[in-house]
This record gives structure tokens, C-alpha cells and sequence, in this order.
């Protein structure tokens, strides 16, 4: 049924389920998976000047992340049969919910796997929630694990 299934990532609790998740569905499915890790925009740029060290600073310490996020989604998709060959992308300066939406696209995914921290209330009015802008944007079906 799937062929292609894009698991957005960043690391966090909610992103290993999500990975466990994607990682079985692509081999129940004989299914291709890509692993997405977005960078927000820097969130300096409009405040006062901008500083590069703190921009290239930024941008490394989330390469530095990615590559971390990256190694644990190829150690899930190789321990177990059938090994499940996996692409990992990372994309830079554009909102998580966007760079996943794009890439989804982009890469023809049938399916997008993605974790929520389940986060309701204030909090999630204050800091929003990827899952659900993906949710409610997406043309492509999405998946989410808690």
C-alpha cells in the first residue's frame, strides 16, 4: 500500500515512537522511507543586527543534532529483517511544518509519520503544534504517534 513514507524527526520522545512506527510500516510495506530533520529559521534575524557567529553557531549545533537524530533512524532501520534502507534529508530556514509539507511532496510520499507530544491548553496555543498544522495542510495522508 505505501511506497514511499516520509518520517519527520526531530529527536525527541514523540520522534522515536514515530520512528519505531515508520520503520515497521516500511517493512510491512516494502516501502522506501526518508527521514526529514527541519531547522526553523533563525529566530534572530529581525532583532537588532545580525549576529553571525550566533547564526553559524546555530546552524551547527542543528547539523551536529541532525547527524545524532539521523544515526539513531539508521540504527532502527538496519536492526531487524528486512533491513530498510533509509534517505536522510535535512532541510534549513523554513518553518517545520512547511519544510515537511514541501519534502513530502517533493519526494512523492504516500505517507507522512510523525509524532506529537500530545501537548494541549495553553501551552499548546503558546507553542503550536507542527503535527497539527501538518495535519490540517497536507494533501498526503499523515500518521501521528504519540
Amino acid at each position: 500500500m505505501f511506497k514511499h513514507i516520509l518520517l519527520a524527526t526531530d529527536g525527541s520522545i514523540a520522534s522515536e515512537r514515530a520512528t519505531q512506527l515508520a520503520v515497521n510500516l516500511a517493512r510491512a510495506h516494502g516501502a522506501q522511507l526518508s527521514a526529514l530533520y527541519v531547522v526553523d529559521p533563525y529566530p534572530y534575524l529581525g532583532i537588532g543586527e545580525v549576529n553571525p557567529m550566533g547564526f553559524s553557531a546555530y546552524i551547527n549545533a542543528a547539523k551536529e543534532h541532525a547527524e545524532k537524530v539521523h544515526r539513531y533512524v539508521q540504527q532502527i532501520s538496519t536492526t531487524g529483517t528486512p533491513v530498510i534502507q533509509t534517505q536522510c534529508l535535512f532541510r534549513e530556514n523554513v518553518e517545520a511544518s512547511e519544510g515537511i509539507i514541501s519534502t513530502a511532496k517533493e519526494s512523492q510520499c504516500d505517507l507522512i509519520v510523525i509524532g506529537s507530544h500530545g501537548r494541549s491548553g495553553l501551552s499548546k496555543f503558546i507553542l503550536g503544534s507542527v503535527a497539527n498544522k501538518v495535519i490540517s495542510q497536507s494533501p498526503i495522508p499523515v500518521l501521528v504517534s504519540r
